[in-house]
């Protein structure tokens, strides 16, 4: 484990019962509240020092609620230090007034729609009124959070190249085929993406693209050292990915093995890696 105190870039708080989640029907070990207390006994052992609060895919029309919600919550967890809200940015233009009301709130700082729900739509990221709303962001003082699935990697590409202002963080280091055994073309798109140098890249939620039960750490290894060989540990960013995370892993074991992994890093690039890329990211 980190032998000081870490900054989680990536964990999902909330309740189904206070905001709706359509798509937590399908998941029932998730279809559950999941608030700091739960984080809290989930995570005993390790030192997290700050979090950075993820949107949870609301459903349509909660986005603000969303993230007024977890301003409240944060009034009783200070450890939330930032917070990425959902915006429905394929509306282009039109979804301006809600980035600007988003904007306001006091742990704004990133934002995201999941294109990986358009996994079935090449190019979905690339139509006119996404890139336009994407574009709008750094007038808001915004960054962009990239929630992808491998085959779309070559889609944000070119999403990052048309959009040199706005400052982007790739999402479970794109979401590699694992549990296919899959490399390429993820290996070679990841490298061209950490070439553009206004993007980062989150080391999480890798374990859940593995088979949930059966992962080791020889598995996963690879995919992690090589997005960290891309991006540096100036652009790369720890992140648990919880309680999502628990579908196939503990939150212990995840810390220990990017641990792990970087068990050659110098000190400095260790706390880059478990705090400071994500400070600086999310700026607090």
């Amino acid at each position: 484990m980190p032998d000081f105190p870490i900054i989680d870039s990536h964990i999902h708080l909330y309740n189904p019962g206070e905001i709706r989640f359509d798509w937590m029907t399908g998941v029932p070990k998730l279809n559950a509240p999941h608030l700091p207390a739960d984080f809290n006994r989930l995570s005993a052992g390790v030192d997290v020092e700050s979090l950075i609060f993820v949107e949870v895919d609301a459903a349509p029309g909660e986005h603000l609620r969303e993230a007024k919600w977890i301003e409240n919550l944060a009034r009783q967890e200070p450890r939330i230090k930032a917070m990425v809200g959902h915006l429905p940015l394929h509306l282009g233009t039109r979804v301006e007034n809600d980035m600007a009301a988003f904007a306001m709130m006091p742990l704004a700082r990133s934002v995201r729609q999941l294109i990986q729900s358009h996994v079935d739509e090449p190019g979905w990221c690339l139509r006119e009124p996404f890139v336009e709303a994407v574009q709008l962001l750094p007038k808001h003082g915004l960054t962009f959070d990239l929630c992808v699935l491998h085959p779309q990697m070559g889609d944000i590409v070119e999403l990052c190249r048309r959009s040199p202002a706005v400052e982007f963080v790739l999402d479970h280091i794109g979401k590699p085929g694992i549990s296919a055994g899959l490399v390429e073309p993820w290996k070679a798109q990841l490298a061209e993406l950490a070439r553009l140098p206004n993007v980062s890249c989150k080391i999480s939620g890798v374990a859940t693209e593995a088979h949930h039960g059966s992962w080791t750490e020889a598995q996963l290894t690879p995919y992690i050292q090589h997005a960290i060989n891309c991006f540096g540990f100036d652009r790369a960013m720890f992140g648990g990915d919880w309680p999502v995370s628990e579908l196939a892993t503990t939150y212990q074991r995840w810390v220990k093995l990017v641990d792990d992994v970087t068990s050659g890093a110098s000190q400095k690039e260790k706390r880059q890696l478990f705090r400071e890329t994500a400070r600086r990211f999310y700026r607090f």
